[in-house]
Protein backbone atom coordinates (compact mmCIF):
# COMPACT_ATOMS: atom_id res chain seq x y z
CA UNK A 1 0.00 0.00 0.00
CA UNK A 2 1.07 3.70 -0.60
CA UNK A 3 -0.46 7.12 0.01
CA UNK A 4 -1.12 7.42 -3.60
CA UNK A 5 -4.64 7.09 -2.60
CA UNK A 6 -4.68 10.37 -0.44
CA UNK A 7 -4.98 11.59 -3.93
CA UNK A 8 -7.10 9.28 -5.55
CA UNK A 9 -8.14 9.60 -9.29
CA UNK A 10 -9.98 12.46 -11.30
CA UNK A 11 -13.30 10.73 -11.32
CA UNK A 12 -14.56 12.14 -7.97
CA UNK A 13 -15.74 15.58 -8.95
CA UNK A 14 -15.37 19.12 -7.65
CA UNK A 15 -15.42 19.27 -3.71
CA UNK A 16 -16.10 15.46 -3.63
CA UNK A 17 -19.53 15.19 -5.63
CA UNK A 18 -19.26 13.12 -8.78
CA UNK A 19 -19.73 15.41 -12.20
CA UNK A 20 -22.28 13.31 -14.68
CA UNK A 21 -19.68 14.36 -17.69
CA UNK A 22 -15.85 14.45 -17.89
CA UNK A 23 -13.80 17.25 -16.86
CA UNK A 24 -12.00 17.40 -20.09
CA UNK A 25 -8.64 18.70 -19.17
CA UNK A 26 -8.98 20.62 -15.79
CA UNK A 27 -5.76 19.94 -13.32
CA UNK A 28 -6.86 18.16 -10.09
CA UNK A 29 -5.87 20.35 -7.15
CA UNK A 30 -5.61 18.82 -3.21
CA UNK A 31 -6.14 20.99 -0.20
CA UNK A 32 -3.80 19.38 2.71
CA UNK A 33 -4.39 21.54 5.47
CA UNK A 34 -3.92 21.22 9.75
CA UNK A 35 -3.50 22.89 12.46
CA UNK A 36 0.36 23.63 13.49
CA UNK A 37 2.39 20.78 14.15
CA UNK A 38 -0.38 18.07 12.60
CA UNK A 39 2.22 16.48 10.13
CA UNK A 40 1.12 17.83 6.80
CA UNK A 41 4.09 17.83 5.22
CA UNK A 42 5.82 14.27 6.68
CA UNK A 43 2.75 12.87 5.18
CA UNK A 44 3.16 15.26 1.62
CA UNK A 45 6.67 13.98 1.69
CA UNK A 46 5.89 10.54 2.17
CA UNK A 47 3.48 10.50 -0.49
CA UNK A 48 5.98 12.42 -2.61
CA UNK A 49 8.44 9.90 -2.27
CA UNK A 50 6.04 7.19 -3.75
CA UNK A 51 6.31 6.39 -7.45
CA UNK A 52 2.66 7.31 -7.46
CA UNK A 53 3.57 10.79 -5.82
CA UNK A 54 5.77 11.55 -9.01
CA UNK A 55 3.98 14.58 -11.37
CA UNK A 56 2.59 16.67 -8.38
CA UNK A 57 3.81 20.09 -7.90
CA UNK A 58 3.51 22.23 -4.67
CA UNK A 59 1.95 24.79 -3.22
CA UNK A 60 3.15 25.86 0.16
CA UNK A 61 1.82 28.39 2.21
CA UNK A 62 3.36 29.32 5.33
CA UNK A 63 2.87 31.31 8.37
CA UNK A 64 6.26 33.43 8.55
CA UNK A 65 9.09 34.97 6.26
CA UNK A 66 10.60 31.80 5.92
CA UNK A 67 10.18 28.87 4.40
CA UNK A 68 10.82 25.99 6.49
CA UNK A 69 8.16 23.07 4.80
CA UNK A 70 9.00 24.28 1.22
CA UNK A 71 12.34 23.07 1.69
CA UNK A 72 12.06 19.81 2.95
CA UNK A 73 9.51 19.12 0.15
CA UNK A 74 11.33 21.21 -2.53
CA UNK A 75 13.45 17.87 -3.82
CA UNK A 76 10.58 15.92 -3.45
CA UNK A 77 8.16 17.74 -5.80
CA UNK A 78 8.36 18.01 -9.80
CA UNK A 79 7.88 22.05 -8.81
CA UNK A 80 7.60 23.91 -5.28
CA UNK A 81 6.01 26.99 -5.50
CA UNK A 82 5.93 29.18 -1.49
CA UNK A 83 3.74 31.66 -0.78
CA UNK A 84 5.37 33.15 2.36
CA UNK A 85 4.74 35.65 4.91
CA UNK A 86 1.12 34.61 5.74
CA UNK A 87 -2.21 32.56 5.66
CA UNK A 88 -3.17 31.95 1.87
CA UNK A 89 -6.77 32.32 3.42
CA UNK A 90 -6.28 36.04 3.97
CA UNK A 91 -4.02 38.03 2.34
CA UNK A 92 -2.36 36.29 -0.07
CA UNK A 93 -5.24 34.63 -2.14
CA UNK A 94 -4.32 36.64 -4.81
CA UNK A 95 -0.66 34.98 -5.18
CA UNK A 96 -2.28 31.41 -4.74
CA UNK A 97 -4.18 32.46 -8.04
CA UNK A 98 -1.29 33.80 -9.82
CA UNK A 99 0.96 30.66 -9.10
CA UNK A 100 -1.07 28.83 -9.94
CA UNK A 101 -1.75 30.00 -13.58
CA UNK A 102 2.16 30.83 -13.29
CA UNK A 103 2.68 26.95 -12.86
CA UNK A 104 0.42 25.94 -16.20
CA UNK A 105 1.88 28.63 -17.83
CA UNK A 106 5.75 27.38 -17.00
CA UNK A 107 4.40 23.64 -17.85
CA UNK A 108 3.18 24.38 -20.89
CA UNK A 109 6.33 26.24 -22.55
CA UNK A 110 8.48 23.22 -20.86
CA UNK A 111 10.24 25.56 -18.05
CA UNK A 112 9.19 22.74 -15.40
CA UNK A 113 8.91 19.55 -15.67
CA UNK A 114 5.44 17.87 -16.75
CA UNK A 115 2.62 17.30 -13.45
CA UNK A 116 -0.71 16.27 -13.39
CA UNK A 117 -1.85 17.58 -9.78
CA UNK A 118 -1.19 20.50 -7.66
CA UNK A 119 -1.38 19.60 -4.17
CA UNK A 120 -1.55 22.93 -1.48
CA UNK A 121 -0.08 22.41 1.65
CA UNK A 122 -1.77 25.36 3.67
CA UNK A 123 -0.34 27.35 7.08
CA UNK A 124 -1.69 25.62 9.79
CA UNK A 125 -3.81 28.36 10.24
CA UNK A 126 -5.45 29.10 7.44
CA UNK A 127 -9.07 28.84 7.15
CA UNK A 128 -9.60 26.42 4.15
CA UNK A 129 -13.16 28.22 3.31
CA UNK A 130 -12.07 30.83 0.74
CA UNK A 131 -9.50 28.54 -0.34
CA UNK A 132 -12.04 26.29 -1.65
CA UNK A 133 -14.67 29.39 -2.35
CA UNK A 134 -11.65 31.15 -4.51
CA UNK A 135 -12.17 28.26 -7.26
CA UNK A 136 -15.91 28.35 -7.25
CA UNK A 137 -15.96 32.22 -7.51
CA UNK A 138 -12.82 32.40 -9.77
CA UNK A 139 -14.67 31.39 -13.34
CA UNK A 140 -11.33 31.13 -15.08
CA UNK A 141 -9.25 29.42 -12.21
CA UNK A 142 -12.36 26.92 -12.06
CA UNK A 143 -11.89 26.37 -15.98
CA UNK A 144 -8.46 25.67 -15.61
CA UNK A 145 -8.75 23.49 -12.23
CA UNK A 146 -10.88 21.80 -10.08
CA UNK A 147 -10.69 20.79 -6.10
CA UNK A 148 -10.51 16.72 -5.43
CA UNK A 149 -10.50 16.44 -1.65
CA UNK A 150 -9.47 18.82 1.30
CA UNK A 151 -7.41 16.66 3.47
CA UNK A 152 -7.28 17.67 7.16
CA UNK A 153 -4.89 16.35 9.51
CA UNK A 154 -5.55 16.51 13.40
CA UNK A 155 -2.70 16.00 15.78
CA UNK A 156 -4.00 12.86 18.57
CA UNK A 157 -1.81 14.48 20.78
CA UNK A 158 -3.05 18.77 21.24
CA UNK A 159 -5.90 18.51 19.20
CA UNK A 160 -8.36 17.99 21.37
CA UNK A 161 -7.53 21.52 23.05
CA UNK A 162 -6.67 23.18 20.38
CA UNK A 163 -10.08 22.56 18.71
CA UNK A 164 -11.16 24.39 21.93
CA UNK A 165 -10.06 27.61 21.58
CA UNK A 166 -9.20 27.54 18.10
CA UNK A 167 -11.31 28.85 15.10
CA UNK A 168 -9.16 28.00 12.57
CA UNK A 169 -8.51 24.71 13.70
CA UNK A 170 -12.31 23.78 14.10
CA UNK A 171 -13.15 24.94 10.42
CA UNK A 172 -10.21 22.91 9.31
CA UNK A 173 -11.96 19.91 10.43
CA UNK A 174 -15.43 21.10 9.51
CA UNK A 175 -14.42 21.67 5.99
CA UNK A 176 -12.51 18.45 4.99
CA UNK A 177 -13.71 15.67 3.29
CA UNK A 178 -11.31 13.83 4.95
CA UNK A 179 -9.83 13.47 8.12
CA UNK A 180 -6.46 11.78 9.31
CA UNK A 181 -5.59 11.79 12.84
CA UNK A 182 -2.09 11.59 13.27
CA UNK A 183 0.48 10.80 15.93
CA UNK A 184 -1.24 8.29 16.95
CA UNK A 185 1.79 5.85 18.58
CA UNK A 186 1.94 9.25 21.32
CA UNK A 187 -1.53 8.95 22.50
CA UNK A 188 -3.33 6.64 24.26
CA UNK A 189 -6.16 4.30 22.63
CA UNK A 190 -9.00 6.32 24.69
CA UNK A 191 -7.68 9.47 23.86
CA UNK A 192 -7.50 8.47 20.21
CA UNK A 193 -11.42 7.58 20.32
CA UNK A 194 -12.20 10.53 22.27
CA UNK A 195 -10.53 12.76 19.42
CA UNK A 196 -12.71 10.50 16.78
CA UNK A 197 -15.86 11.38 18.51
CA UNK A 198 -15.40 14.98 18.33
CA UNK A 199 -14.13 14.80 15.00
CA UNK A 200 -17.65 13.09 13.91
CA UNK A 201 -19.41 15.80 16.28
CA UNK A 202 -18.05 18.48 14.24
CA UNK A 203 -17.95 16.82 10.51
CA UNK A 204 -20.16 13.80 10.02
CA UNK A 205 -19.87 13.27 6.67
CA UNK A 206 -15.85 13.24 6.68
CA UNK A 207 -13.46 9.72 6.46
CA UNK A 208 -11.49 9.35 9.81
CA UNK A 209 -8.29 7.62 9.56
CA UNK A 210 -5.07 7.11 11.16
CA UNK A 211 -2.02 7.67 10.61
CA UNK A 212 1.77 7.00 12.13
CA UNK A 213 4.63 8.64 10.71
CA UNK A 214 2.56 10.16 7.60
CA UNK A 215 1.81 6.48 6.52
CA UNK A 216 -1.93 5.17 6.60
CA UNK A 217 -4.00 2.08 5.32
CA UNK A 218 -5.24 3.80 2.25
CA UNK A 219 -8.38 0.85 2.19
CA UNK A 220 -10.03 2.16 5.39
CA UNK A 221 -9.73 6.14 4.20
CA UNK A 222 -11.27 5.70 0.98
CA UNK A 223 -13.84 3.23 1.46
CA UNK A 224 -16.75 4.38 -0.25
CA UNK A 225 -19.19 5.65 2.43
CA UNK A 226 -22.40 5.40 0.50
CA UNK A 227 -21.53 3.06 -2.05
CA UNK A 228 -20.74 5.13 -4.85
CA UNK A 229 -17.74 7.09 -4.15
CA UNK A 230 -19.60 10.13 -3.67
CA UNK A 231 -18.92 12.28 -0.68
CA UNK A 232 -20.98 14.72 0.47
CA UNK A 233 -21.60 18.25 0.27
CA UNK A 234 -20.46 20.24 2.78
CA UNK A 235 -20.75 23.75 3.56
CA UNK A 236 -18.38 25.64 1.76
CA UNK A 237 -19.61 29.34 3.02
CA UNK A 238 -18.60 29.59 6.93
CA UNK A 239 -17.22 33.22 7.86
CA UNK A 240 -13.70 33.89 7.66
CA UNK A 241 -12.28 35.05 10.76
CA UNK A 242 -9.26 37.13 11.04
CA UNK A 243 -6.54 34.98 13.16
CA UNK A 244 -6.75 35.98 17.00
CA UNK A 245 -5.63 34.78 20.62
CA UNK A 246 -2.00 36.91 20.28
CA UNK A 247 -1.11 34.32 17.76
CA UNK A 248 2.71 35.77 16.19
CA UNK A 249 5.26 34.27 14.08
CA UNK A 250 9.26 35.35 14.39
CA UNK A 251 12.16 33.88 13.29
CA UNK A 252 15.56 33.04 15.41
CA UNK A 253 18.38 32.84 12.99
CA UNK A 254 21.94 32.27 13.48
CA UNK A 255 24.67 32.41 11.05
CA UNK A 256 27.68 30.59 12.59
CA UNK A 257 27.10 27.10 13.55
CA UNK A 258 25.93 26.31 17.13
CA UNK A 259 26.51 24.36 20.05
CA UNK A 260 23.80 21.39 20.20
CA UNK A 261 23.75 21.77 23.80
CA UNK A 262 22.47 25.02 23.55
CA UNK A 263 19.65 24.39 21.36
CA UNK A 264 18.44 21.34 23.53
CA UNK A 265 19.13 23.57 26.96
CA UNK A 266 16.93 26.93 26.25
CA UNK A 267 14.27 24.79 24.26
CA UNK A 268 13.82 22.56 27.35
CA UNK A 269 14.00 26.07 29.61
CA UNK A 270 11.16 27.60 27.46
CA UNK A 271 8.85 24.94 27.13
CA UNK A 272 8.62 24.24 30.91
CA UNK A 273 7.59 28.15 31.42
CA UNK A 274 5.98 28.30 28.26
CA UNK A 275 5.11 25.27 26.67
CA UNK A 276 1.12 25.44 25.69
CA UNK A 277 1.87 28.45 24.26
CA UNK A 278 4.47 27.19 22.03
CA UNK A 279 2.12 26.50 18.73
CA UNK A 280 4.78 25.72 16.95
CA UNK A 281 8.29 25.13 17.00
CA UNK A 282 10.23 24.02 13.01
CA UNK A 283 13.45 24.58 11.18
CA UNK A 284 16.88 23.65 10.55
CA UNK A 285 19.86 24.38 13.10
CA UNK A 286 23.17 24.32 11.59
CA UNK A 287 25.20 22.47 14.63
CA UNK A 288 28.93 22.20 15.49
CA UNK A 289 30.00 19.30 13.55
CA UNK A 290 27.08 18.36 11.27
CA UNK A 291 27.43 18.20 7.39
CA UNK A 292 24.29 19.02 6.96
CA UNK A 293 21.00 20.69 8.97
CA UNK A 294 19.32 19.12 12.33
CA UNK A 295 15.56 19.58 11.51
CA UNK A 296 13.85 20.35 14.61
CA UNK A 297 10.07 20.45 15.64
CA UNK A 298 7.68 20.59 18.25
CA UNK A 299 4.52 21.23 18.82
CA UNK A 300 3.44 22.94 22.64
CA UNK A 301 5.11 20.73 25.12
CA UNK A 302 6.22 17.79 22.59
CA UNK A 303 9.02 18.17 20.91
CA UNK A 304 10.06 15.71 18.41
CA UNK A 305 12.85 14.08 18.03
CA UNK A 306 15.55 15.96 15.88
CA UNK A 307 16.70 14.38 12.36
CA UNK A 308 20.03 15.17 10.69
CA UNK A 309 20.08 15.62 7.47
CA UNK A 310 22.90 14.42 5.14
CA UNK A 311 23.10 17.77 2.85
CA UNK A 312 21.26 21.37 3.21
CA UNK A 313 18.09 21.31 0.85
CA UNK A 314 19.42 24.76 -0.61
CA UNK A 315 22.38 27.11 -0.47
CA UNK A 316 21.30 29.18 2.99
CA UNK A 317 23.46 27.22 6.17
CA UNK A 318 22.06 29.61 8.43
CA UNK A 319 20.46 28.19 11.89
CA UNK A 320 16.76 29.44 10.95
CA UNK A 321 13.17 28.07 13.46
CA UNK A 322 10.51 29.29 12.97
CA UNK A 323 8.36 29.98 16.12
CA UNK A 324 4.78 30.20 16.13
CA UNK A 325 3.32 31.35 19.44
CA UNK A 326 0.39 32.42 21.84
CA UNK A 327 1.52 35.93 23.64
CA UNK A 328 5.20 34.77 23.41
CA UNK A 329 7.50 37.92 22.99
CA UNK A 330 10.17 37.38 20.12
CA UNK A 331 12.85 39.90 22.23
CA UNK A 332 11.71 37.21 25.28
CA UNK A 333 12.97 34.08 23.54
CA UNK A 334 16.28 35.77 21.45
CA UNK A 335 17.38 37.08 25.33
CA UNK A 336 16.42 33.38 27.08
CA UNK A 337 19.10 31.55 24.17
CA UNK A 338 21.56 34.62 24.88
CA UNK A 339 21.26 33.95 28.64
CA UNK A 340 22.15 30.41 28.28
CA UNK A 341 24.78 30.96 25.85
CA UNK A 342 26.33 33.23 28.42
CA UNK A 343 26.01 30.93 31.18
CA UNK A 344 27.68 28.00 29.18
CA UNK A 345 30.46 30.40 28.13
Amino acid sequence: MSTLDLFPSREAGQFGRRLKRPRGTRIPVYVVTGFLGAGKTTLVREFLNTPEGHGTAMVVNEFGTVGIDDALVRASADETVLLGNGCVCCNTRSDLQVALRGLVADRERGAIPHFQRIVIETSGLADPGPILQTFVSDRALGGEFHVEAAITLVDSVSAQETLHWSVEARKQVILADRLVVTKTDLASLPKIELLKDRLTDLNRHAAIETAVNGVIDPRRLFADRNGEGVAEERNTFVAEAAHSDGIGSFVWTETAPIAWDLYVRTMETLTALRGPDLLRVKGFVNVEGCAGPVVVQGVQHLMHPPVELQTWPDADRATRVVFITRNVPEQAVRDLFAAVRALAA
